[in-house]
């Protein structure tokens, strides 16, 4: 079918309803993202520590079942992978206002809905990533990702400005319910959609552990895939251990409440909206190796005028400081589905996909955990310090590897059961 060069994917009725669904799920994950944490500090008055178990909990789905999860996805087809998770963290959100309403909501209780989530949440966006190219073609990929980009930033501006005065209006426990409602609506849409998904073909006999293996071996034995991956490693690290300090910082340290901090992150989103509109122009002007490693060594310094401010202008630079943070991390990831997803034949992508958010999300656990001990010891401004400076060394291993002058996709051709992938990149490497 011929494209508006305007409207370009959106004239595809399916990946309009994938689309929509998209904003649905990450309404309801931003609003997950300020309220599970304020049940917690505000209602449960957590320490700096369980601050970090709950954190550590949210993300150790990854840790879990992070790898095995590719392998189980790329047996299934992806449409019902999402649905049903969908629908089972729907349910999974409305046990913390059930038990808040019958006065028996415990941390205990938090951590385990969190853990239940991230597992859930893990199957999801393994399937989620693997199935854009099942719904647009491969030449299509760069401007699929671009458009989903910006509708999740979008989402995460308004999620937080929605979600901070809902917090204040509702309470944080009953703001949850609006976040299952929003699972339950990306559920329906996906279930909307009418493209035909081709069942993976069933080989003579299934091994999990070698599967695993397979894809593993795939992308640390790749040029293009190992670097982007210890990049993403470092990056998410020192990201999360910032992070599960920034809502007590905001809070305690600055004396923001629920509006104002849903504000600072309404803020901090913008810019990650912005890189998604940017993205596309920047990778087709210095292409998407250059971008892996220039976005974080020219933005993630400016996350250290965060521990550095006070109410007023400071603060209002700080959150500048976060929308450039964000604006690059978008345009890094942009760039780097682009080349994970070229890179990658069809049969592995569920493996490259769980081996890759195995090394951006397994090492949050750690991270949280992490952030909440240094936090009790240091404090959280000093947290926020070493966070912005180990996030600005992620561009490390992508400077030290091939994506250093990679200025086109490259292309992957499937020969039997075989991958030889080949590199159209103009410039010369070094």
């Amino acid at each position: 079918m011929s494209r508006s060069p305007r409207l370009g994917l959106f004239r595809e009725p399916d990946f309009r309803r994938f689309f929509g669904a998209t904003v649905a799920g990450q309404l309801a994950d931003r609003f997950v993202f300020l309220a599970l944490p304020l049940v917690a500090i505000v209602w449960l008055e957590a320490d700096e520590f369980e601050v970090g178990v709950l954190t550590a909990m949210t993300t150790a789905g990854s840790l879990l079942i992070g790898l095995p999860a590719g392998a189980w996805v790329d047996r299934w087809r992806k449409r019902p992978v999402m649905v049903n998770t969908d629908l089972l963290r729907a349910a999974l959100l409305l046990l913390v206002p059930l038990a808040w309403w019958a006065d028996v909501l415990t941390i205990w209780l938090l951590f385990a809905v969190a853990l239940a989530h991230g597992l859930l949440t893990v199957l999801f966006d393994v399937g989620y990533t693997s199935y854009l190219p099942a719904l647009v073609s491969r030449e299509h990929l760069v401007e699929g990702n671009v458009k989903i980009a910006a509708v999740r930033s979008a989402a995460s501006i308004s999620g937080p400005g929605v979600a901070g005065p809902l917090v204040a209006w509702l309470g944080a426990p009953l703001t949850l319910v609006a976040s299952s409602a929003g699972m339950l609506l990306s559920a329906l849409g996906v279930l909307r959609i009418r493209t035909p998904e081709t069942r993976p073909a069933a080989g003579d006999a299934r091994h999990l552990v070698r599967e695993v293996a397979e894809g593993l071996r795939f992308v640390l034995g790749h040029s293009l895939l190992r670097p982007m991956l210890l990049t993403d490693c470092i990056f998410s690290l020192f990201l999360v251990t910032y992070q599960t300090m920034l809502l007590v910082f905001l809070s305690r340290h600055l004396g923001l409440g629920s509006f104002g901090i849903g504000l600072v992150l309404s803020v901090m989103a913008c810019g990650g909206f912005t890189g998604a509109m940017l993205a596309r122009r920047l990778i087709t002007r210095i292409g998407p190796g250059p971008v892996v490693w220039l976005a974080p060594l020219c933005t993630a310094p400016a996350a250290a005028l965060m521990p550095a401010a006070r109410p007023g202008w400071p603060l209002w630079l700080a959150m500048t400081g976060l929308a450039l943070v964000s604006a690059g991390g978008v345009v890094r990831l942009v760039a780097e589905a682009g080349l994970q997803q070229t890179a990658t034949p069809d049969r592995l992508l569920g493996r490259m996909s769980a081996t890759v958010r195995f090394g951006q999300w397994g090492s949050m656990p750690i991270a949280g955990l992490l952030g909440g001990t240094l936090g009790g010891l240091l404090g959280a401004p000093a947290v926020l310090w070493i966070g912005a400076a180990g996030m600005t060394t992620a561009f490390l291993p992508a400077l030290l590897s091939p994506l250093r002058a990679m200025r086109e996709l490259p292309v992957t051709t499937v020969t039997g059961s075989s991958v030889a992938t080949a590199s159209r990149a103009t410039a010369a490497r070094t």
